[in-house]
């Protein structure tokens, strides 16, 4: 029983209801608890995008989560495609009762999307009548069905329509929707619904149909109706809501509003007491990788790895004399992978990169922690040394920290989905499931400062010159709230003093700033799943993918799906073309095709004409080094190796810049200011970086000498560090300075470390954690800016070449290229390039002509 429940809202529409929904889940809870509602619904239209962020913050404030959606019911069929002026698809409100009718909820909303979509996604009663265990049904608002009868006088087709309803749901599991919004037609609706009601003996209950907060964003609203709908305020035929009625209104004013139908008020706490949904978070639909007869995941996956690592070292790839510290490394970390139950998932990326790469689909090296990982260097999932580069496994992968591992991959641009329409075929076709267990991930947008200034200015007819000079008021800060932008930027204030309208425009575009404007798919996410998505998130459609799911990055990753990232990197497309060109030009020179076959990840890492062009600052085109402020640290630094870059990499940020980082190392490695260890065991971990943390492995390994801490300790460590709790951070030096027994860390005490140095040594941890890099990924992408520079200074009209037909779209680079390649008196336009890329002589035209 609901304790102290005297009205529950079971049709709400938050912010997920896009462009239309204006209710913010944190002020939707603070409102119901100030109303002491014990539970409460979110029903946004079509779609289930914000159901787990709303049960998820529902929990946190001691709210019964109702997971519902407002669906669109085709007329007919949903695979019928009516004409203009017939009726599209009627609303019904669905609420989940239990797991069942969460997962047939899931389901139907995606049948809406991937098989009934007609300018809304639409089920019908066939299938609803399939699906429809564990749900219970309302009637909707005027949009509904039944009031819709009601309203065109046909009192017989709104029987059947109910009765209909009650046979599909069952007849305690669909309630007819009465509501109190001021509307002349609503008011004859509801005296015809408690009428059905006696007639068929069917429920009643009352709600709100709520799409904002408070009666007075009902103005507010009205604007956000304009920016969907692309129309002004002043347009006689613009969407809108006629009342201004549809707020979250109190219990007392929904109890005095239906005083004559008591019992459409009780319904709603009896609906909440009958939704009882309990989600789980803790269990992972791994996919299923199929292995050879008689092996086991962890059998084929040390076979795997220890081929891999085999190949290494006969390659001389595994300098002489350490073998056995390699085959140590890998035997630990296939010990933690398969203790964690991460075999399979090490086979899945290294059985989509073999594909890729033997289709010869250019590979990133590697991107993010998961270079630190040496069975993922012998799979060849990555291509940089960790042991070489001192790269940390439980940066990646922490064993005293459950997490899923995050290998995040780089593809040739071009070629991206191609991989993607491998994994589908393999991991979702070949295994029954049609296309639907694998998809790629949604992304929301919402309304940013500048972005809603422009938007409510269309809407309110200001002049577009007016429009945009407010918006660029807004300083050019990264996610810049307006409320602070209007603090900062004394000219809004002024303005809002002076003119009635831009302080009207203040106020709506305030009101509305940072609600959801549109979904889309996101650049890089996709997840494989053991069966079809549907079982875990309901699915949508786009311009850019036929299954993409409703739940975005992290809540697909929260209900137990694996999440990859198959990155689209235009650099590889420019090595692969360079290397093609660089091959041709062998054959056409009369080499022999052997001879002339060259391959990028054959290069040596010690080029003096790299670093010769490096140290001179001549990085235009070379990846992540070629901004104007890059090329300045460049000239300043003269990197002489491979590690050099990998600290370019990492250093070149504006915390780090700000913080003094880059002036104390670019010094300490010119021998312009003695570099100072504070104890002498930090000497070896930043010898390296002459005395700068640069890494935040670095920040592992001073904890781990130091202190005694497990590498894997020494992560969480990190982490904290990187967050700053206060609380935490106490906790944390306490531990550091004296240990734990219970996690077996002695503390930099017990090891004999001076008590105030150690204080110091932790402050310094602290100070640059907050700045450290990623060396793994530093590490990996600096491996690709070697290539980058190797290739220009040894091919460079084949990488100027590659660069060019590689990024034709954008003039102003192209021409920046053709420039500097003149300046050097490079001839860019060789006959062969010409036959096997674009013309560049009518690029060349095209951008001498536009200039």
């Amino acid at each position: 029983m609901l304790k102290h429940a005297d009205f529950v809202h079971l049709h709400t529409h938050t912010q997920f209801s896009l462009l239309d929904g204006a209710i913010r889940l944190k002020d939707l809870f603070h409102k119901a608890n100030e109303y002491k509602m014990p539970a409460l619904a979110i029903t946004d239209h079509g779609s289930m995008i914000g159901a787990i962020h709303f049960y998820k913050n529902a929990i946190k404030n001691g709210i019964k989560p109702i997971i519902g959606c407002e669906v669109y019911v085709a007329p007919v069929s949903r695979f019928e495609k009516p004409a203009g002026g017939e009726e599209n698809a009627y609303h019904l409100i669905l609420l989940a009762r239990n797991r069942e009718g969460y997962q047939n909820l899931m389901w139907l909303v995606s049948e809406g999307y991937q098989k009934g979509f007609y300018r809304k996604p639409r089920i019908d009663k066939e299938v609803l009548r399939e699906h429809s265990n564990g749900l219970i049904g309302l009637s909707a608002c005027l949009h509904g069905e039944i009031p819709i009868h009601i309203l065109r006088d046909q009192r017989e087709k709104a029987l059947e329509a109910a009765a209909e309803y009650a046979d599909i749901l069952g007849k305690d599991n669909f309630y007819l929707e009465i509501q109190d919004n001021g509307l002349e037609m609503q008011k004859t609706v509801n005296d015809e619904m408690i009428y059905l009601a006696k007639e068929l003996s069917l429920p009643l209950v009352a709600t709100n149909d709520c799409h904002y907060l408070r009666k007075e964003d009902a103005a507010a609203h009205e604007v956000l109706l304009c920016i969907q709908t692309g129309k002004t305020i002043r347009e006689e035929d613009r969407f809108r809501f006629s009342s201004d009625q549809l707020y979250f209104k109190s219990p007392d004013e929904m109890i005095q509003a239906f005083s004559h139908v008591p019992e459409a008020i009780k319904n709603t706490v009896a609906i909440a007491e009958r939704c009882n949904l309990n989600l789980d978070f803790s269990e992972i639909h791994l996919p299923t990788y199929d292995v050879p007869e008689g092996e086991t995941l962890e059998s084929y996956l040390r076979k795997k790895a220890e081929e891999g690592l085999d190949l290494h070292v006969r390659s001389e790839k595994v300098p002489q004399g350490q073998e056995g510290a390699y085959r140590n490394r890998l035997d630990e970390e296939l010990n933690i992978i398969n203790r964690m139950g991460y075999p399979g998932y090490f086979l899945i990326v290294w059985d989509f990169i073999q594909w890729a790469k033997e289709r010869k689909i250019p590979v990133g090296p590697g991107r993010g922690s998961g270079a630190g990982s040496l069975v993922a260097y012998a799979l060849g999932i990555t291509d940089i040394d960790p042991i070489t580069y001192g790269l940390l496994f439980e940066r990646f992968l922490n064993p005293e920290r459950v997490s899923m591992p995050d290998f995040d991959i780089d593809f040739c641009m071009d070629r991206r989905g191609e991989v993607i329409d491998y994994v589908t075929q393999r991991y979702s076709v070949d295994k029954g499931y049609g296309k639907e267990a694998v998809g790629q991930i949604m992304a929301v947008g919402s309304l940013q400062a500048r972005g809603v200034i422009r938007d409510v200015a269309r809407v309110l007819e200001l002049p577009y010159t007016e429009a945009d000079s407010l918006a660029k008021l807004v300083p050019n800060e990264l996610g810049i709230k307006l409320a602070d932008a209007i603090k900062k930027e004394k000219k809004f204030q002024e303005l809002s003093k002076k003119d009635p309208q831009v302080k009207k425009l203040l106020d709506i575009a305030l009101a509305l700033e940072g609600l959801y404007r549109n979904a889309s798919t996101h650049a890089a996410g996709v997840v494989i799943g053991d069966r079809s998505l549907r079982d875990w998130t309901p699915l949508y459609r786009s311009d850019e993918a036929e299954i993409v799911t409703q739940y975005d990055k992290k809540i697909v990753e929260e209900v137990g799906l694996v999440k990859f990232d198959f990155l689209g990197l235009r650099t590889l497309t420019v090595i692969d073309h360079a290397v093609k060109i660089i091959n041709r030009q062998h054959l056409n020179n009369g080499k022999e095709e052997r001879e002339g076959s060259f391959t990028i990840d054959k290069i040596p890492l010690d080029s003096p004409e790299v670093y010769e062009l490096l140290s001179r600052g001549d990085a235009m085109g070379i990846f992540q080094l070629e901004s104007s402020g890059m090329r300045d640290l460049l000239v300043k630094m003269k990197p002489q190796d491979f590690e050099d870059i990998i600290a370019l990499v990492a250093l070149y940020r504006p915390g780090p810049i700000g913080s003094g980082m880059v002036d104390d190392y670019v010094l300490g490695k010119h021998g312009k200011k003695k570099i100072a260890y504070m104890l002498p065991q930090l000497e070896p971990i930043l010898k390296d970086t002459y005395g700068v943390i640069v890494y935040q492995e670095q920040v592992m390994e001073i904890a781990r000498v130091l202190a005694g801490y497990s590498l894997g300790a020494a992560d969480l460590l990190r982490r904290a560090m990187g967050k700053k709790i206060p609380a935490e951070m106490d906790k944390h030096k306490e531990i550091f300075l004296n240990g734990d027994k219970k996690l077996g860390i002695p503390g930099a005490i017990k090891n004999k470390i001076n008590p105030k140095k150690a204080e110091k040594v932790f402050d310094l941890m602290a100070y640059f954690a907050g700045y450290g890099f990623n060396k793994s990924h530093s590490a990996a992408y600096a491996l690709i800016a070697y290539q980058t520079a190797y290739l220009k200074a040894h091919y460079p009209v084949a990488f100027t070449a590659a660069l060019i037909s590689s990024d034709m779209d954008n003039t102003d680079k192209v021409v920046q290229y053709i420039s500097e390649c003149r300046e050097q008196g490079i001839e860019i336009l060789p006959p062969d390039v010409n036959e096997s890329f674009n013309d560049f002589t009518v690029v060349e035209n095209k951008i001498r002509f536009g200039l």
